[in-house]
């Protein structure tokens, strides 16, 4: 099945909140997705393929030169085909474009094998509060 990847693609919230809850395994929710990215990112990345929506990241930004990546999703049924790797290459891409010296990303440690290997991100120290 062949998958399209898009900078800035177009999608419906409920898409998102569909795949969101997939990836992160709750029960979807109904935010404005398309006005969250609107005001704090730098772009995000969709894929699509024959069935609709398979797979999605978001770059946040400082406005200078650190980007983030956040919500790395692919739907099981696209799951171990390289589509989060594209994903992330297409940030990298844009990021880079853009003007950002640097990306982020954190993860939980059952990610690490992804984004070290597959994407090339290297291991730094850093820090994180958990507010709630």
């Amino acid at each position: 099945m062949t998958t399209t990847l898009e900078w800035r693609g177009t999608f419906e919230n409920e898409e998102i909140n569909q795949l969101h809850a997939e990836g992160f395994n709750h029960e979807p929710g109904d935010d404005d997705w398309n006005g969250l990215l609107s005001r704090f990112s730098l772009g995000w990345v969709a894929a699509r393929d024959a069935q609709g929506l398979v797979g999605f990241v978001n770059v946040i930004w400082d406005g200078q030169v650190h980007a983030f990546i956040e919500d790395t999703l692919v739907a099981d049924r696209a799951r171990r085909q390289g589509i989060g790797k594209k994903l992330v290459s297409v940030a990298t891409e844009q990021a880079r474009a853009a003007g950002c010296e640097w990306l982020h990303v954190d993860f939980d440690d059952h990610h690490k094998s992804f984004y070290f290997e597959a994407c090339g991100f290297r291991p730094t120290n850093a820090g994180l509060i958990q507010l709630r």
